[in-house]
């Protein structure tokens, strides 16, 4: 899905949640969808194209 350099994380990355945004709900809905297809949620969840939801974990 991603046609720019550099090129955002894969889907399986750790850190896909990264990628850019492409479609942005954040201010009226609570989430956006990133070039890789992922959709990141204000609350640190994110769903993978596979329909996987997984947490942000942020390591200190």
């Amino acid at each position: 899905m991603c046609n720019h350099t550099p090129r955002c994380p894969d889907t399986q990355a750790s850190d896909c949640f990264d990628a850019r945004v492409v479609a942005d709900h954040r201010h009226d809905q609570g989430w956006c969808r990133l070039c890789n297809g992922v959709i990141r949620f204000d609350d640190g969840h994110y769903l993978t194209p596979d329909g996987l939801d997984h947490t942000i974990s942020l390591s200190a």
